[in-house]
């Protein structure tokens, strides 16, 4: 009985830790689908928040491939200057990405860097929205 207990809790702090949204990838990773350099584009720019202390990234995203994309999840990270990760998020990217347009997209709330990188995180391909 005390081992099912003890277990369940195991399972359930395993759940929420996992659900959180301050864990984010390994800096190595860029990616969740190889593709994804293929099918879009990213322009960006760092702006500096209100605070002073933060930077705003904000840019577009382009869609290239024939089909629109939603659920799209961006990685931005913020690298120092030997191009080691200093601070990362994943941001959403609000609503669809038709079919050759583009979206605008900001990503708040990055530490200041000598330079950022965005990348394609994760998306989903759709016919119809």
């Amino acid at each position: 009985m005390r081992e099912s207990i003890v277990l369940g809790i195991a399972v359930g702090l395993l759940l929420v830790s996992c659900s959180t949204s301050a864990i984010t990838p390994s800096a190595t990773v860029t990616t969740l689908v190889p593709d994804a350099e293929r099918w879009f584009r990213l322009t960006w720019e760092p702006v500096a928040e209100s605070d002073g202390a933060r930077v705003r990234l904000r840019g577009y995203l382009e869609n290239t491939y024939g089909e629109a994309v939603g659920r799209v999840q961006l990685l931005a990270q913020a690298l120092d200057s030997s191009g080691n990760v200093i601070d990362q998020k994943i941001a959403w990217v609000p609503g669809a990405v038709p079919a050759f347009d583009r979206v605008y997209y900001e990503i708040p709330n990055m530490r200041t860097a000598n330079r950022y990188r965005v990348t394609v995180w994760a998306y989903e391909r759709r016919k119809f929205f």
